[in-house]
């Protein structure tokens, strides 16, 4: 008997986390993030120190995430009209999950700045020299594809809805190849600005949800940053 409300505890458990990941969609961009976080350390020699604080931060973000969403629901539950505690109980926990989120960032950044730092350098210089043609041939290859994924996907049109989005791909893989070819830190935000924007319209349209835009931009990035790698 003890044994099956053990099992059932657990079960519960991880009910809950399947229930955050499956509605909440900032819990499945801090998936997401955590996910890719974790393959890099398979590819960078962390110390037992460092891999500790990484997998800890991981922890925090995530159950900050899981602990708004039990501070929401239970709200909900008992509150049917307006009131300025509650609001003030949503923001808080809001609150704490922005907090573990900006020491997340901290974290990669004392971590992992001085892994990648080289092999970044390495690349840029590749490609401030590569063939200028290569920068229309590469965004031609990202637009093909996003469309292959969006058929894998089924979803939307290839120029409307769908996952991913292909304006937010496009945008920023735009964004990710002026950043690799000028050498102007103010050319390189605005770039990344203006795709932001791209996005936000996106969304702001109810084209595509957020979670559609921001895998639009991080395969928009990354496929550019592949590509660029591979051709030079």
């Amino acid at each position: 008997m003890k044994v099956k409300k053990i099992l059932d505890s657990f079960n519960y458990a991880i009910e809950g986390i399947i229930y955050s990941i499956r509605t909440q969609r900032n819990m499945r961009i801090h998936v997401i993030a955590a996910i890719m976080v974790l393959t890099l350390c398979f590819f960078y020699d962390l110390s037992k120190v460092e891999l500790l604080i990484t997998t800890i931060t991981i922890t925090m973000v995530i159950v900050a995430e899981m602990i708004n969403t039990a501070v929401e629901a239970a709200i909900d539950a008992t509150t049917n009209y307006y009131h300025p505690l509650a609001k003030i109980s949503k923001n808080v926990a809001a609150g704490a999950v922005l907090i573990t989120a900006f020491n997340a960032v901290i974290v990669a950044y004392v971590i992992f700045w001085d892994r990648i730092r080289p092999f970044s350098i390495n690349v840029l210089n590749k490609i401030r020299n590569c063939d200028p043609h290569m920068i229309f041939l590469i965004l031609v290859i990202v637009s093909i594809l996003t469309l292959v994924v969006k058929a894998i996907f089924g979803e939307g049109t290839p120029l409307r809805g769908g996952m991913p989005s292909g304006h937010s791909v496009i945008s920023f893989s735009i964004a990710t190849t002026i950043t690799l070819i000028s050498n102007n830190s103010v050319i390189m935000v605005l770039s990344y600005f203006l795709a932001l924007i791209v996005a936000q319209s996106r969304v702001d349209a109810k084209i595509h949800s957020v979670l559609e835009v921001a895998v639009g931009a991080m395969f928009g990035i990354l496929v550019t940053l592949l590509l660029y790698n591979f051709f030079s």
